[in-house]
């Protein structure tokens, strides 16, 4: 990792740095997402993606970035057991709630877990009835052994908004939590009265690219893809060994919060922890060679075009891995979107968490309260 952020070139500084940290921290997948110049997968390119919310015409705001422990603001508790969990087919799925109001939903981006809102989920819960939950896979959720698909989240988001919310509320999601609040409310729209993202991952599509299906030759299928898997094996596990040392973690968060007085023991923690889970080594394996090698056919466009709610931005325009450009093209391409500009990096909801607490909060007020949903 530590070569990765000194490499010269960007293009090759992003890829390496977004194989390594997915097994470290929230955005490695972001990472990949936000690799404009290889176009492959989405999760190399566009994982990260953006969006969220906004009025029928998109307001533009600024905001400049102030460190946030000067402002002794709230902090979630750490628990090292979690705090609660509901079984989602079989599986057991971590979530934090507090709060009352009308429900906010969080969710974090690759690597990281419902800590990672950890200043923003006490002053958020002063207004609203806020959840924040662990995608399977990652966090305290467990690790399991399934083919991992932008779908396998999107379900598991519109149930937990069904069965544990049980009324519209708003998503909220950063890098590749971004991406998932964006499916998941083209999923399940009479549950979601509006999207907010935070450097979301996810690409545009190309329009001149055309998808080549070819069938394996016996060589391919019986002695190259075999050998292929071995070695994936071998490099990836030496990275996923690697990018769960406590060292490693904290070069890699460095590296993408311009402001980095955040990056302490209780972020390092909630990365590392998740880390020993019997299972994480494999589901790590999953996600890199699955998950993030082909997800270009979700694309952002196509997602946003089925969109109906709000929007919402809150970019940090400092991202290495995602810059400003792709928020304004998603601000060009849907036109309900407000976006607010940052200065700070991948993750500004833990960098720079009171100016999104007040940006985001600003924007909920302009929301028009639906009516809850009854359930039975």
């Amino acid at each position: 990792m530590a070569s990765c952020i000194s490499t010269p070139s960007p293009s090759s500084r992003l890829q390496l740095t977004k194989t390594t940290f997915i097994a470290a921290t929230s955005p490695p997948l972001y990472h990949r997402s936000k690799c404009e110049m290889n176009r492959r997968s989405l999760a190399v390119k566009g994982i990260v993606a953006t969006g969220v919310s906004a009025m029928a015409m998109a307001s533009t705001l600024t905001s400049q970035a102030q460190p946030s422990q000067d402002k002794g603001l709230e902090r979630l508790a750490y628990k090292a057991e979690g705090y609660n969990y509901w079984k989602w087919k079989d599986h057991n799925i971590h979530y934090v709630v507090q709060g009352e109001g009308p429900p906010l939903v969080l969710i974090h981006g690759f690597g990281a877990s419902a800590f990672h809102w950890r200043y923003n989920i006490p002053e958020l819960a002063k207004k609203h009835k806020v959840y924040a939950l662990d995608l399977l896979g990652f966090g305290w959720s467990d690790k399991a052994l399934v083919d991992y698909d932008a779908m396998v989240w999107r379900d598991q988001v519109t149930d937990f908004l069904k069965e544990i919310v049980k009324e519209p509320a708003v998503l909220v999601g950063n890098s590749l939590g971004g991406f998932t609040a964006l499916i998941a409310a083209t999923g399940l729209p009479e549950f979601v009265n509006g999207v907010a993202l935070l450097n979301s991952a996810g690409q545009f599509g190309d329009g001149n690219k055309e998808s080549k299906n070819s069938e394996e030759s016996p060589l391919q299928k019986f002695f190259l893809k075999p050998l292929k898997e071995v070695f994936q094996r071998v490099v990836l596990g030496f990275i996923f060994w690697q990018s769960k040392q406590p060292a490693r973690i904290k070069s890699v968060l460095k590296s993408v919060y311009v402001n980095s007085s955040n990056v302490d023991d209780y972020l390092v923690e909630s990365i590392t922890r998740p880390a020993q889970d019997p299972n994480a080594g494999e589901v790590y394996y999953r996600l890199m060679t699955r998950f993030m090698m082909n997800q270009s056919k979700y694309t952002l466009d196509s997602v946003l075009s089925e969109l109906t709610c709000p929007l919402l931005l809150l970019w940090g325009d400092l991202d290495p891995w995602v810059g400003p450009a792709k928020a304004n093209k998603i601000k060009e391409f849907y036109p309900k979107t407000t976006l607010v500009h940052l200065q700070a990096g991948h993750c500004p909801h833990d960098e720079t968490p009171e100016l999104v607490n007040s940006a985001l909060l600003d924007w909920l007020t302009t929301l028009t309260p639906e009516v809850s949903l009854q359930t039975a």
